[in-house]
């Protein structure tokens, strides 16, 4: 019961800092406030970054700041690209910064994460 209540403090905690982070390149697309999500694998892996660090595998300013690299090394190689156009890529550089956490981190293996795209794919409909 007492593991179950600091879970739910964390996920509390972990909500309001993503809520607070509105603006700079971390900042998760919103409309009205509200995070959007274009296609559901988008919110399927924001979901499934909380659920990891809320179980402590990282520390969401860890994966923070992978993103916020991952989207200033993106923003590099397209130099002339618009912020729009950055912000429809948003999740593809969130899914890489959450992968390359994982794999640095010792979570899972490049190979594991090239299976589970490969079945993901799969199952998606001609």
């Amino acid at each position: 019961m007492a593991n179950d209540q600091s879970l739910t403090a964390n996920a509390r905690a972990l909500a309001g800092r993503v809520a607070l982070d509105t603006s700079g390149p971390a900042a998760i697309p919103r409309r009205n406030g509200e995070p959007v999500f274009e296609e559901p694998w988008q919110s399927r892996i924001f979901g499934l970054a909380v659920v990891l660090c809320e179980q402590g595998y990282f520390e969401w300013n860890e994966f923070r700041e992978r993103l916020i690299a991952e989207i200033a090394a993106a923003d590099a190689q397209a130099a002339g690209a618009v912020s729009g156009e950055r912000r429809n890529d948003y999740y593809e550089h969130f899914l890489a910064a959450l992968e390359h956490l994982l794999v640095d981190k010792g979570i899972c293996a490049t190979t594991e994460i090239a299976q589970k795209i490969k079945m993901e794919q799969a199952d998606k409909p001609s």
